[in-house]
């Protein structure tokens, strides 16, 4: 379980602090496939930062499995399993993208389970196992394979930050099959920031932040019909600037 106890998050000076996060605290429970969303600027994906560690506290406490990370590096977290997509992910040059899910795996995969990965996110696997990890993939094909190295993991909790972006329709539609397959298998929670309907259906527990500060949490059940009069004629939240 992961569990956050009055976080917050400031940036600026004395003269001149902006909080971004605002005293949240939640859990994220064993075996739950958790849906954060909100306007625009809200703060998900910093809250997503100071889960991985990315960003430290202001304030707050933030525990996984009972152990206090608060404190701890992205690397140490990733070693008690919990993994995170980028938005914008990086790029790896003379890295091959087959030795890239073995790394993240921990051991030499066979083609055929590389290529499984590969598959699921909507890659051709013959086209991209001895790809180089680096410029020469578009922001969608770097997505991707992300994505596909986090479920080459066998993670505690595996993070995906606006999965969706720069991912073509029919990619979706694996995408969101593989999410169901993730929510069933072998990772234990799953957690994905996101605005699209199809990934919020997916969901067993959601929540809401805006400002700063949950504005709302609950089943999918409760919080998905509250939302649906809440999108303007853009398909998005009224809220403030870009996070």
């Amino acid at each position: 379980m992961l569990k956050l106890e009055n976080v917050s998050f400031r940036v600026g000076d004395s003269g001149s602090e902006f909080e971004i996060i605002d005293n949240i605290s939640l859990e994220i429970p064993d075996g739950s496939f958790t849906v954060i969303t909100g306007p625009n600027g809200g703060g998900k994906s910093t809250l997503a930062r100071l889960i991985m560690g990315i960003e430290k506290p202001t304030s707050g406490k933030i525990l996984f499995n009972g152990t206090d990370i608060t404190d701890m590096s992205v690397t140490e977290r990733a070693k008690l399993g919990i993994g995170y997509a980028f938005q914008q992910p990086p790029r790896f040059k003379g890295l091959t993208v087959r030795r890239l899910l073995s790394l993240a795996a921990g051991s030499e995969l066979p083609e055929d389970e590389c290529c499984g990965y590969l598959t699921s996110v909507g890659l051709c696997s013959k086209d991209y196992l001895n790809r180089e990890m680096d410029a020469s993939l578009s922001g969608g094909e770097a997505k991707r394979i992300e994505i596909a190295t986090l479920m080459a993991r066998k993670l505690g909790l595996a993070i995906f930050d606006e999965p969706e972006a720069g991912i073509d329709l029919w990619s979706f539609s694996m995408l969101v099959e593989s999410f169901k397959a993730m929510s069933e298998g072998n990772h234990n929670s799953v957690l994905v920031i996101s605005h699209q309907e199809r990934i919020m259906q997916l969901a067993d527990r959601m929540i809401v932040i805006a400002d700063g500060k949950v504005r709302d949490t609950g089943s999918k059940e409760e919080i998905f019909p509250r939302l649906m009069g809440e999108f303007n004629e853009n398909c998005g939240f009224r809220g403030r600037g870009n996070e």
